[in-house]
């Protein structure tokens, strides 16, 4: 599944093209380094996205083409 999409489905951000403008300004990071929108996401893949001063550090549990919202957060755990 592509970076993008992935953190839209999984909802850690809201909207794919604002998923897309931070990969693209490199703030979107996928094993430690610095990932494409296109870059394609796997189980156990561990993500990191700079929120301004913080940065979240997620890790893949699942990937599915869509979810609910409250099984969102099922697809990722925080490090």
């Amino acid at each position: 599944m592509r970076l993008d999409k992935y953190l839209k489905v999984s909802r850690l951000i809201k909207r794919r093209t604002v998923a897309n403008e931070a990969c693209d300004a490199g703030r979107v990071m996928v094993n430690g380094k610095p990932a494409k929108a296109s870059v394609n996401v796997k189980i156990g893949d561990i993500i990191e996205i700079g929120f301004g001063s913080k940065t979240v550090k997620v890790e893949v549990l699942d990937l599915q083409e869509t979810t609910k919202k409250d099984e969102a957060k099922e697809l990722y755990k925080y490090l």
